[in-house]
């Protein structure tokens, strides 16, 4: 079985950097409370880590 991330926004982006905005929106996160599931890549683990303050990870068996 593939590992995934699925990823949850959980603060805002006011205030935030532009880059850090955009790897959020690359991401597929709009708003607070938003989730995503992604594959377990290390592309991927370089966008959460990036905005690694603004969200919460779980490994989840996709």
């Amino acid at each position: 079985m593939a590992k995934s991330l699925k990823v949850t926004q959980t603060k805002s982006v006011i205030s935030e950097k532009q880059n850090q905005r955009d790897t959020l929106r690359s991401l597929g996160l709009k708003r607070i409370g938003d989730s995503v599931v992604r594959e377990d890549t290390r592309a991927n683990r370089g966008y959460v880590r990036a905005v690694a303050h603004l969200v919460e990870v779980e490994e989840i068996d996709a």
